[in-house]
């Protein structure tokens, strides 16, 4: 039987924390150490007691965002639980993505092995 709230409740709450952070981060936190963050997807676990947030970087280092993001988490989460309607405010965790860089990677390995095929394709 499944429960009154809804299977997607979880994806919802995630949703609204993904927004919520992508407003709050760039107007409230003033870390110089923070770079462009991009806030790429959340997941909240079932009891929604944390929340694996997981970011990029347009401009800054990433390690050193990733740092000063989790230093914030507290704030950060307190911030939510006044903009959030529910019980339980998960603890955040920041992970920096690297599928943007692998996708960079990607596209230039596909370029370079294009750009070879041409190569071969006129010598031949």
């Amino acid at each position: 039987m499944p429960s009154r709230k809804g299977p997607h409740r979880g994806h919802k709450v995630a949703d609204q924390i993904q927004r919520d952070l992508s407003e709050l981060i760039p107007r409230e936190l003033k870390d110089p150490r923070l770079g462009m963050v991009t806030i790429q997807s959340v997941e909240v676990t079932p009891d929604y007691a944390h929340a694996r947030v997981y970011f990029s970087v347009l401009v800054g280092d990433p390690q050193q965002t990733e740092e000063a993001l989790n230093q914030s988490a507290g704030f950060l989460r307190n911030a939510l639980f006044k903009r959030l309607h529910i019980h339980t405010v998960p603890t955040l965790h920041f992970i920096y993505d690297r599928s943007i860089e692998r996708a960079a990677d990607l596209n230039a390995l596909i370029a370079k092995a294009v750009a070879s095929r041409g190569k071969d394709a006129e010598e031949a």
